[in-house]
């Protein structure tokens, strides 16, 4: 599964890779969400804490996890869980989204079509809200058009190629939309499913729907035009706080 060109495989074995960090409350819940997805197959749940106590991962009460410790940063913990996965497929989730069903079984027939090297869900928001529901909807357009999917849309690639290729680059912000880019540059294909994921609203809540939309354009325009995500997320961390 190297490139779109190489005969499709059946029977993919799936690695989901979660990069945490004080999520010691949610963690369990989510574990549980992907033990009981219908697989089409093998597959294997990994969680990478970024916090050198491993104060997400002592709180995992299943077994059948691999749990790491690596440096903070999303891109080096999914990069982390990616070097011990044994996979073909390679899923990153967010610790707050939740897969829609059967998900494990459309992601391998996506990928065994041979079309396409990666992919990602449409977004949805775990929200009443009618200014939410329409940030989902623009959002899973926007990625639509683009074919540049966000992080919390459940981005899902071949391991083989995701190595390949370089894996995350080390960069504190806007790891998954570098990633799709170069995929892009290459000319290789990104598959956006039409099932939905639900992911937390929580940023949206905590930090407000319209500061928190304007702020991720702004980070994301700034980003297009140049300016290294070292700065952007001094600026987005300086916002938070």
């Amino acid at each position: 599964m190297e490139t779109p060109s190489h005969q499709s495989i059946s029977g993919h074995k799936i690695s989901v890779i979660i990069p945490v960090l004080n999520e010691a409350g949610r963690i369990n819940s989510l574990v549980e969400h992907l033990h009981d997805q219908d697989s089409c197959g093998d597959y294997e749940v990994i969680v990478v804490d970024g916090d050198p106590n491993g104060g997400t991962i002592s709180a995992v009460r299943h077994k059948k996890v691999k749990l790491m410790v690596a440096a903070r940063g999303r891109a080096r913990q999914m990069n982390a869980g990616a070097a011990v996965a044994s996979g073909d497929i390679l899923l990153f989730l967010h610790a707050d989204t939740r897969l829609p069903d059967n998900a494990f079984q459309k992601i391998s027939s996506a990928m065994g079509q041979g079309r396409y090297v990666a992919g990602a869900f449409d977004l949805g928001i775990d929200s009443s809200s009618l200014a939410i529901k329409i940030i989902a909807r623009i959002s899973a357009w926007r990625a639509r058009l683009t074919r540049i999917p966000y992080g919390d849309q459940a981005i899902f690639i071949g391991r083989n190629y995701f190595h390949r290729i370089g894996c995350f680059k080390d960069i504190p912000l806007m790891e998954d939309v570098e990633l799709m880019r170069r995929i892009k540059r290459m000319g290789d294909k990104i598959c956006i499913l039409r099932d939905r994921v639900s992911t937390s609203a929580r940023r949206w809540e905590h930090e407000g729907v319209i500061y928190c939309s304007l702020r991720n354009v702004i980070i994301l325009n700034l980003y297009y035009m140049g300016v290294s995500p070292d700065k952007l997320v001094r600026y987005y961390r300086r916002r938070k706080e």
